[in-house]
């Protein structure tokens, strides 16, 4: 698995006076991922969402569909 969360500073010194390999970042791969965690973050503030309060499949994709359009809307 690719690393998309970058070393820190600390981390990387000591790779280097090891003289390992430093870990392939790509932040383009780690902009996609913020926004999608993000996005995860503010859906887990609807409380029906965070708890699956709908049990069916056909509910639950509304309500997510719903907090979405909300969110987008505010945005």
């Amino acid at each position: 698995i690719k690393a998309t969360i970058p070393e820190r500073v600390d981390q990387l010194a000591g790779r280097r006076r090891r003289r390992e390999r430093p870990c392939a970042f790509d932040r383009a791969v780690y902009r996609r991922r913020n926004v999608v965690e993000r996005c995860f973050h503010r859906l887990k503030q609807w409380r029906g969402i965070a708890t699956r309060y709908d049990k069916q499949p056909g509910r639950y994709l509304a309500a997510i569909t719903l907090a979405s359009t909300l969110i987008w809307l505010t945005a």
